[in-house]
């Protein structure tokens, strides 16, 4: 079984999520429409566990999360 490792900001946007009580389809659903890019789980799942490089993408979920620079570099 691989159980890959998510990045701090990977963490950062699960902990996130769970804090306004959103789940992962949301965001995704919410990535498409402010980027036009399509997004599903297995491209959300390889940005944050940092398989993929889509700086276009996770500009997006920083600004819909609202996740600053230095919350993404703290440990949860």
């Amino acid at each position: 079984m691989n159980l890959s490792k998510y990045t701090d900001f990977g963490l950062c946007v699960k902990t996130k999520l769970l804090q306004i009580g959103r789940d992962q389809k949301w965001l995704e659903e919410a990535v498409t429409e402010k980027t036009g890019l399509f997004m599903d789980g297995g491209y959300m799942y390889k940005i944050l566990v940092g398989r993929r490089n889509a700086p276009k993408v996770v500009e997006a979920i920083k600004e819909i999360l609202e996740i600053k620079d230095a919350e993404e570099k703290m440990r949860y």
